[in-house]
């Protein structure tokens, strides 16, 4: 399963993503892609949702947004990451 997350550092939402990954012991198994740090990452998840919204965790290339849906997806399958 391939794990990506868009995110910055100062985004509210994100911290709750990035706490949750913290907290499951999930940080080599996710790969990060700050937004902010990087342009070209931000261009991709645009061309690819049509959104520039973050957090966004990319399971095998499907996108989901929403930080407390992807807090309770990364809970619900930290046994299968």
């Amino acid at each position: 399963m391939k794990l990506e997350l868009y995110y910055y550092e100062q985004c509210p939402f994100c911290r709750i993503v990035l706490e949750k990954i913290k907290k499951l012991g999930l940080e080599d198994s996710i790969e990060f892609k700050n937004t902010m740090e990087s342009p070209q990452y931000r261009n991709d998840h645009l061309k690819t949702t049509g959104r520039t919204t973050v957090p966004c965790l990319y399971i095998d290339g499907e996108p989901m947004f929403e930080s407390s849906d992807i807090a309770s997806w990364l809970e619900e399958n930290q046994n299968a990451i």
